[in-house]
Parts: C-alpha cells; structure tokens; sequence
C-alpha cells in the first residue's frame, strides 16, 4: 500500500471522520489532498448555515495532508492556522482543496480553498505545519 493510500486510511478511520462525518471522502497526491463532504444540517448553527467550525476542519485537514504527504516519516502539527469564510453553505457537497506552498527540514506552509457544490469558493485559509516525535508507522490507521 502506498503512503498516499495509507494517509487516506488513517484520515477515514479518525474517530471524529467516523462518527460525526461519514460521508468525508479525501484523495491524497504529491503535495495536495481533496476532501469532500455531503452538508448536513447537523453541521449547521442557529442561523441555518454551515458552522465555523465545518469550514475550518475541512481546510485545516485538506492543508494538512498535503504536507503529510511529502513527510513520509512523521506525523506533523498544525502549529498555525488561519482561515477566511467568505459565504454560507447549506447544502451540497463541499470539497477542500489543499496545497503544499513551503517546505524546509522541519517546517512547511500549506493553502486550502473550500468550495462549494457550484463551485464557488466559499472559504480559504493558510496554514503552518511542523513535525511532531510520533512516527508515522506507529499512528493508528496508517496501514
């Protein structure tokens, strides 16, 4: 199994993936991943929207497995996250697309967009990664 394959796995089987997402779905290549997710008003706040807290995850992750995919032998950190929502979301399926922009021995910088089902961009957000002291072959689901 490749390492793109095996990052898939850990991310799908995440407990929070599991239970409070299933419909999450992630593609990982060299340098990016996409993540895709069917809104559910479940994800809403009060005022019948996609929560915060929905865009932020979705970029956070999609940023963040572009940089563990070229980091092959560590689990990174998010060290730093900052993001922008620039519309409501309240239906359809919403992917993430994120972007490996920086890379040095032991810090990387990634850029996520959040689209929704029309394809409009409807959140952007950047990020600062760095290796923690967890090997990848030791995380549970990376197989």
């Amino acid at each position: 199994m490749t390492h793109y394959q095996k990052l898939q796995n850990m991310y799908l089987s995440g407990p929070i993936n599991r239970a409070t997402y299933p419909s999450v779905q992630m593609e990982v290549s060299e340098g990016q991943a996409e993540i895709t997710l069917e809104v559910q008003p479940e994800y809403f706040h009060a005022g019948q929207s996609l929560h915060g807290s929905v865009y932020f995850k979705m970029l956070d992750d999609a940023a963040y497995f572009a940089v563990n995919s070229v980091v092959t032998d560590a689990f990174v950190y998010t060290v730093a996250f900052n993001i922008q929502i620039l519309r409501p979301v309240k239906s359809g399926r919403i992917k993430a697309v994120g972007t490996l922009k920086f890379a040095s021995k032991n810090w990387w910088v990634a850029d996520a967009v959040l689209y929704d089902a029309k394809g409009r961009e409807v959140a952007r957000g950047s990020g600062n990664f760095m290796k923690s002291a967890l090997s990848l072959e030791s995380v549970e689901g990376y197989q």
